[in-house]
């Protein structure tokens, strides 16, 4: 089949073919040459897009390619109007004009050897974008990825390449790209075209519990028709849950299956949704789409294609009832789960050498040389992939983290400053082992696995050459299109240099951009530079940091929290000998009550949020930290207007809900006048039930589920939407699908997340609006 220039078949493809046809096409021919069974098709290659655009001349003759460029050159991306006009004038350009016939001949020539594979002049296809621009982020074309089903025909066929073509120009994949500095003129497209499955059934599988990260089990998804309603969450799924291995059916939950999608039958083209009940029948809404045979069927060919890529997967399936044989539409890595040793892993994993456990704080697999440190005059000695072990880390120390392969600490859990910093840096972390200082010696090679809460003596090839593999992996697969969500999905953002990470996540914006390592990382206490009358530097510093997230992250918003460290972060300090040294610094001078008593500290952060201000940026938003009395939103804002900027106006003004206090009263801080709240569970949680967070020895009593924490949540989701305020969610909790769950249905706003937990969260809160809504229509329908 290689007298084509512009099509490749997926018998002639491998994952090493991305650039060629991008993350999709690359895996469908992976797993046909894997003997997986996936429906046939072709790629018209990224070669395709090139030659057209670079070929096709306008009515005065000017080349697609340049025209294009032209009009990207007199784009202001920053300008949300301009780009949209822009942009669509672009996509409508490829739309409108003609395929070039050589390229049309062999999509016409493809498109006829596939029919012919099934005895019929024109065959039902899908046609997909393929991304392939390798050296892209994913979120550079998240949310473009267009998918068009059921088509028929040359024509539409050729239609509906040039349409995923234009996506690539959509506003938001343009204004990335723009923002990230790559060069337009080399980003290109691929479209899959693939022989549509007469789906009977269909769903999603995933070879990982993505809810409760447990690798031994398979989640899958069934509901009846196409699987566009499942992948949409339009439709509420059965959900069944299989063993690995022993092909045990654990869980079966049987939903009731209102709605499902299905080939126009006016048209004979594209897809409808039809109610269950009028289509099949009554009795099929509450039937169980899968045989118990299917279920296994199902389970086991996701287990075989897990194997084969050797990390957890998200796949799309379905049953064709024309053959009643099961297909595998797509496959894709859970990028949430990819740094999980797998199940099967267990056994050779525990013969090894262990030599701490704890808490796995942040996953992944780290290895190299330890180096001990007790504080933060120390941190030169830790070099590029030295393994950092400490009693618990401070702000100080980000900057051996960032160098570091692998963080063991002595104290802490799963909510403490290590946590929180190495999931935003990717880098793999064990807190609270008790004696990681103690048993680990300088110079000592370890393998640190953050996953699972162990430290192994020496290098272990295999655990360091998987996590290589995954994250290799990671990096060659685009990322499916992210789900829409009437509830905001945002991301928490510790340091100005993650923010282009964070931003890549797709994140709706960051509900939490935290303050104290862009102070604490100058190198000197705050005060030490007003005193000293450098306050012009603390700002102009504060000012390139907080820059440097809302522009990555523009026009999205950005909520700044002011300064909350405790005393003892800043005790550490050149400058800082005069800090108190308090007993609980949890519970001391800390958050706005700090701000009020050292206001200078106060009037830098608004300064340097005024400047952005004026250099335009209107995507930021204030929120004060540990309120407890109305008073302290009144004088905070008095503060903000004497350096000239006008909460409400200039930019949001909102508290974070902290203390039992703030949410008992919180009707009292709304008439003061905030325009949104942010609850910040991990200190909500452990001042309602007086637990010490860092404390190993309490910390398993630590639930922001407990009964007492959700009143007080639920108390205040209701007060703020009689009020018409903004409610979201930064803590920890917001990163666990069961409490995003449980806020989804309280009616919250906005959840703020981790970024490795962004995706994950989405599909949660995709799935709950979805079955919210079902509720609904069936409580309707029963009215």
């Amino acid at each position: 089949m290689s007298e084509y220039k512009f099509i490749k078949w997926f018998e002639d493809l491998r994952k090493t073919d991305v650039p060629l046809v991008g993350g999709k096409g690359a895996n469908l021919g992976e797993m046909t040459n894997a003997g997986i069974p996936v429906p046939p098709g072709f790629c018209v290659t990224a070669e395709a897009y090139k030659y057209f655009v670079e070929n096709v001349k306008l009515e005065d003759g000017t080349v697609l390619q340049d025209w294009i460029m032209g009009v990207i050159a007199e784009t202001n991306v920053d300008d949300s109007k301009q780009l949209q006009e822009n942009t669509a004038k672009i996509r409508q350009k490829i739309i409108e004009l003609p395929m070039l016939p050589e390229i049309a001949k062999e999509i016409e020539d493809a498109y006829k050897k596939l029919s012919a594979r099934y005895n019929k002049d024109a065959v039902y296809v899908a046609v997909r974008s393929s991304a392939t621009a390798e050296d892209l982020p994913e979120a550079s074309f998240a949310g473009q990825q267009e998918t068009y089903l059921d088509v028929y025909g040359v024509d539409d066929v050729i239609d509906k390449v040039k349409k995923c073509w234009a996506s690539l120009w959509t506003a938001r994949a343009t204004f990335y790209r723009a923002k990230q500095g790559f060069d337009h003129s080399k980003v290109y497209l691929s479209a899959v075209v693939q022989k549509m499955v007469n789906s009977e059934t269909s769903g999603v599988m995933f070879t990982a519990n993505p809810v409760t990260n447990d690798r031994s089990e398979i989640m899958i998804n069934a509901a009846w028709g196409l699987g566009e309603a499942v992948v949409s969450g339009s439709v509420s799924p059965d959900e069944y849950i299989v063993e690995k291995g022993t092909w045990k059916i654990k869980e079966k939950y049987i939903a009731k299956k209102e709605v499902m999608v299905v080939r126009n039958p006016e048209t004979g083209k594209g897809t409808v949704y039809v109610k269950v009940a009028d289509h099949l029948g009554p009795e099929w809404v509450e039937k169980q789409v899968l045989t118990e045979e299917q279920i296994i069927e199902v389970a086991k060919i996701g287990a075989k294609i897990e194997e084969h890529y050797g990390w957890p997967q998200d796949i799309e399936w379905a049953y064709d009832k024309d053959d009643g044989k099961l297909y595998i539409v797509q496959s894709r890595p859970i990028t949430t789960l990819k740094d999980e040793v797998k199940a099967e892993e267990t056994e050779m994993t525990e013969e090894m050498n262990v030599l701490l456990k704890g808490l796995g704080a942040s996953p992944g697999v780290g290895a190299g040389k330890v180096v001990v440190i007790f504080d933060a005059s120390e941190i030169d000695k830790v070099k590029e992939g030295d393994v950092l072990v400490t009693t618990m880390t401070n702000p100080d120390m980000v900057p051996a983290m960032k160098r570091a392969s692998a963080i063991v600490t002595d104290e802490g859990g799963r909510t403490c400053h290590a946590a929180i910093v190495s999931r935003e840096l990717g880098i793999p972390a064990v807190v609270g082992t008790k004696e990681a200082t103690k048993k680990l010696k300088d110079g000592m090679l370890v393998t640190v696995d953050g996953t699972r809460g162990v430290v192994y003596e020496g290098i272990v090839k295999s655990l360091v050459k998987k996590e290589e593999e995954e994250k290799a992996a990671g990096q060659v697969v685009v990322a499916g299109a992210p789900l829409v969500t009437a509830t905001e999905v945002k991301v928490n953002v510790s340091m100005p240099e993650v923010a282009e990470r964070a931003a890549a996540t797709g994140a709706d914006g960051v509900g939490l951009l935290r303050a104290e390592h862009m102070i604490l990382g100058i190198g000197a206490h705050p005060i030490k530079f007003i005193r000293e009358g450098k306050e012009e530097e603390l700002v102009e510093k504060l000012v390139e940091g907080i820059r440097t997230v809302v522009e990555a992250f523009y026009p999205r918003r950005v909520w700044y929290r002011t300064l909350d460290a405790p005393t003892n972060e800043f005790r550490e300090l050149p400058g800082g000998e005069e800090e108190p040294d308090e007993r609980n610094p949890m519970l001391g001078w800390r958050g706005i009550r700090r701000g009020l008593d050292q206001p200078e500290l106060l009037r830098a952060e608004f300064k340097a949020i005024k400047r952005l201000v004026d250099e335009g940026y209107d995507n930021i938003g204030v929120m004060l930290p540990l309120v407890s009395h109305p008073e302290q939103i009144r004088k905070a804002k008095e503060i903000a207007m004497e350096v000239g900027l006008i909460p409400h106006k200039d930019v949001e003004w909102g508290v974070m809900i902290e203390t039992p206090a703030s949410a008992l009263i919180i009707e009292d801080l709304i008439k003061e006048g905030i325009d949104f709240i942010s609850f910040g569970t991990n200190d909500l949680t452990q001042y309602t039930l007086a637990i010490d967070r860092d404390n190993e020895r309490v910390f398993k009593l630590y639930d922001e589920k407990h009964p007492a924490v959700l009143k007080l949540i639920e108390n205040v989701i209701k007060t703020c939407k009689k009020y018409g305020v903004e409610t979201s969610i930064c803590g920890q909790a917001g990163s666990d699908p069961r409490m995003v769950k449980l806020l989804v249905r309280l009616g919250i706003d906005s959840v703020s997340a981790n970024p490795d937990a962004v995706e994950l969260v989405r599909k949660t809160v995709a799935r709950e609006e979805a079955r919210l809504r079902l509720e609904a229509a069936r409580k309707a329908l029963r009215e």
